[in-house]
């Protein structure tokens, strides 16, 4: 077991961080823009006095505002350490010991190494050329994640097609992993009151600025989430976690605005690489999955870092020849478009 957990933590690699604060990060998919301002202010309230106390182990006032926010009741949402944590505790309490998982491949590197610790065997869905998925005639899958939308390539799978495989999956779970659907024009909740077998997963770390917090929450049918409280660490989320995650969440309008700005700089550097002859996967993401010209990826990689632009390259025969661009500002972006091609 132990060996096979540490081959498949060579496949995950997190993004490369930078040796100095002249290097612009567009390797991780972080918000370039800050958290809202009363983010600070519950800060300085909470180091005031009341971090001796134990946290809420519950999480109460933050799932009571989620709740209300999208339209469930307090029993349907569970918080966790970052949605990673909450990725770990579903394949923990809703896959048996010889159960299989499904996930569209390539996708988030982390579910082939959460599945092999967990000894787990791993069914992916490949992508085709365009990066879709067709569902195939035959569904056996014990528990299946769907990243909506996709990472690394930015897609959104339509809503049809995403019923149609929880339709498929029935009574197995389908997993909604949303990090990245603020920056999306569909979020497909409908689906938690349509179906049984539907978990969403959503996070702070991208459209609310506040990776650095580790906070993540789950959506769907009470007894599911009864499932994932059952083996949940009994203070998995800190009392500052907690507090200014809810006050990032309190102040929708900033985080939405900053998602539009993101999603108005994407559209623009996107048109920009296309002009340039870049091969541009369409994005729901705040992240671009590109195949540049003449050059091979690797070269493009070693150019912008030459210039001090960290972006993601995935080795390997179907994404090797692409990269990542995470969108930072438009100043940031300028200064990506600006170098020039590899000799």
């Amino acid at each position: 077991m132990i060996r096979r957990a540490l081959e498949a933590l060579t496949a995950y690699t997190p993004g490369e961080q930078p040796a100095d604060a002249g290097i612009v990060k567009l390797n991780t998919n972080e918000n370039p823009y800050p958290p809202s301002p009363a983010v600070e202010r519950a800060l300085a309230a909470e180091v005031s006095g009341r971090l001796r106390r134990y946290p809420d182990p519950s999480c109460a006032a933050l799932r009571g505002a989620i709740a209300a926010e999208h339209g469930v009741t307090p029993e349907q949402v569970i918080c966790g350490n970052g949605s990673d944590e909450l990725l770990s505790l579903v394949l923990r309490a809703l896959v048996e010991p010889d159960g299989v998982v499904g996930f569209l491949e390539p996708s988030y590197s982390l579910y082939s190494v959460l599945c092999a610790g967990l000894e787990l065997q791993i069914r992916p869905l490949p992508l085709a050329d365009d990066w879709t998925w067709t569902l195939p005639p035959e569904v056996r899958w014990d528990l299946f994640l769907l990243t909506q939308p996709n990472a690394p390539t930015g897609r959104l799978t339509p809503l049809p097609q995403v019923a149609a495989l929880a339709a498929a999956l029935e009574p197995a779970v389908l997993v909604l992993d949303q990090a990245y659907v603020d920056f999306a024009g569909a979020t497909g909740l409908e689906l938690l009151g349509e179906r049984e077998n539907v978990l969403v997963l959503r996070t702070f770390s991208k459209a609310y600025s506040l990776a650095g917090i580790r906070l993540g929450y789950a959506l769907g049918p009470a007894p599911l989430i009864a499932a994932l409280n059952k083996i949940k660490d009994s203070y998995n989320v800190n009392a500052l976690t907690q507090r200014l995650g809810l006050a990032a969440f309190e102040d929708q309008e900033w985080m939405r605005d900053n998602a539009a700005r993101i999603c108005a700089t994407r559209s623009r550097v996107a048109a920009a690489l296309a002009r340039r002859g870049f091969e541009v996967t369409p994005s729901q993401a705040n992240f671009l999955w590109v195949r540049p010209p003449a050059a091979p990826a690797t070269a493009w990689l070693a150019c912008w870092r030459a210039a001090g632009l960290l972006v993601r390259h995935f080795p390997g025969p179907r994404t090797g020849a692409y990269l990542r661009l995470t969108i930072g500002t438009d100043a940031e972006m300028d200064r990506l478009l600006a170098v020039a091609p590899p000799a």
